[in-house]
């Protein structure tokens, strides 16, 4: 078996490298950190796809080169769900999540003043991949404090059953890579 998976990603090829989740799965790791020509070509194509909105909220960390990009393509504000409280904070909100690639709980933050931005606004939830749904459902929990409509999640790659799902907006399928 390849140590890496080949796919086409926003009309641009890239080897994503399998890694190890336990001894029965791989999963192939999808980083958008320094590669701006997909992070700039996915932003564009997934901008085609989603509803009209007026602010982005995105989990830390690795979909937050894919949340300013689109930011700065469309010109709507970006705010990031943090995992890890901050002194400038001002009356954060925060929910748990338990994600694939991380191995303990971890609680996501929105600062309360970025949060009431938001009341009675459109809000598109945004993250590189979608696999389990958590980290997903997270952030939505935690937009879900604020008198605001989601009307889309996105992400670049659906990852397993998530490819199944319809109340997500993608660009690719990724597959899950079973051992014997």
């Amino acid at each position: 078996m390849s140590d890496t998976f080949k796919m086409t990603i926003a009309g641009l090829e890239r080897d994503l490298p399998l890694c190890a989740v336990s001894d029965k799965l791989d999963i192939a790791a999808f980083i958008l950190f320094g590669d701006v020509e997909i992070t700039v070509a996915a932003a564009k194509e997934l901008l085609k796809k989603v509803p009209a909105f007026d602010y982005i909220v995105t989990p830390e960390a690795k979909s937050i080169p894919l949340a300013y990009e689109m930011s700065r393509q469309s010109g709507k504000p970006y705010f990031v769900a943090r995992k890890g409280m901050k002194v400038y904070m001002r009356d954060p909100v925060h929910v748990d999540v338990h994600s694939i690639t991380t191995l303990n709980t971890q609680t996501l933050y929105l600062d309360g003043t970025e949060g009431r931005q938001m009341n009675g606004k459109r809000v598109l939830i945004v993250d590189d991949v979608i696999s389990t749904g958590e980290s997903l459902a997270a952030t939505e929990k935690l937009v879900e404090q604020f008198d605001c409509e989601i009307v889309a999640k996105c992400a670049v790659l659906a990852e397993g059953e998530a490819a199944d799902r319809d109340d997500i907006v993608y660009l690719e399928k990724l597959p899950l890579f079973f051992k014997d």
